[in-house]
């Protein structure tokens, strides 16, 4: 058994971030790093929107950064899966791979979200080269040329509008015959003359030499009318929603209808369910417990914001363990 004060779960830019202001308060933080460095940011090309780098930055080289500035100031890192968490009493108990038993007397939970993909082949394909799930983050690559956002909902609406700034046609690829979209955002779409809203519409595969450079699709598939097309494009973006990874903390941690982590008012404090299979959660906060990052953010998805998420969970960690 390993006794901590700080345990972080999860090595993107919050949890990293969460260890250096962590260790900075000489908590000696332990911080379980998981089977994807970087997390979610780490499947883009390119970061040009994270201060301090003016002519933009690899992602897996401003997470081995974030990762070597933590380690500086004293964090421990463990590889593995965290495969099952007691929070009913303290300290918490985290068990890694089944074997190793962590005791903390704080914990902050940074295991991020899960872009939703088609599940088709070529997605892993091109991962990188042309597929992307964040039009803030990868849109400003594709100035001047033409790509294709696939989904029906407000974030759909949302990214083709904002890709629509910047490039010189939208493609919506949308699977039924309408949006499910707020009306204002479906007027934004339809009244917009660089989108092109594709309805009925299934995507079979990508093309390309080495990266996107087309997209075969099918419309209205299986009727008696269906027709195969194909698309050019540069960027194909998936906007069909994200999964936030927090299904081992459902029975202690208040979530939302889509699995994000709630927390109290404008801070990372987590707050306790009795029984959430149940659809029991208390209005109560869970002392120690706290979450940082996009598994508990379903709007911003944005590096600066988790990092900034990080801070504020390892400044109210440290503030809770001297009160001890």
């Amino acid at each position: 058994m390993n006794k901590v004060k700080c345990l972080i779960i999860g090595s993107g830019p919050a949890g990293y971030t969460a260890a250096i202001y962590a260790s900075r308060a000489n908590l000696a933080p332990v911080l379980i790093e998981g089977p994807q460095l970087g997390g979610q940011l780490t499947t883009t090309t390119e970061v040009e929107n994270f201060p301090g780098y003016p002519d933009g930055v690899e992602p897996f080289t401003m997470m081995d950064d974030m990762r070597r500035q933590a380690e500086r100031f004293g964090t421990t890192f463990v590889s593995g899966i965290v495969t099952k968490v007691d929070f009913s009493t303290s300290p918490k108990k985290v068990w890694v791979e089944d074997t190793d038993l962590y005791e903390a007397d704080a914990v902050i939970i940074a295991t991020g979200a899960s872009a939703k993909y088609l599940g088709i082949e070529s997605e892993r394909t091109y991962k990188g080269r042309g597929v992307s799930a964040c039009a803030t983050c990868d849109g400003f690559f594709y100035r001047k040329k033409t790509v294709a956002v696939v989904g029906g909902g407000d974030t759909a609406c949302e990214e083709a509008n904002y890709l629509a700034g910047l490039c010189e046609k939208v493609y919506m690829i949308v699977r039924k015959p309408f949006l499910r979209a707020s009306d204002i955002m479906q007027q934004r779409v339809l009244n917009n003359p660089k989108i092109e809203v594709l309805f009925e519409h299934n995507t079979l595969q990508l093309t390309g030499e080495g990266k996107v450079q087309g997209a075969d699709l099918v419309y209205r598939k299986g009727e008696p009318d269906e027709q195969l097309r194909h698309i050019a494009i540069d960027g194909f973006f998936l906007a069909i929603g994200h999964h936030p990874n927090t299904e081992l903390f459902k029975d202690y941690i208040a979530r939302d209808a889509e699995g994000y982590i709630i927390t109290h008012d404008n801070s990372t404090q987590c707050f306790k369910c009795e029984n959430a299979q149940m659809g029991k959660c208390e209005n109560e906060k869970i002392p120690g417990i706290f979450a940082a990052g996009d598994c508990a953010d379903p709007h911003y998805r944005q590096a600066v914001v988790a990092a900034g998420s990080g801070a504020k969970a390892a400044i109210e960690a440290d503030k809770y363990i001297k009160s001890l």
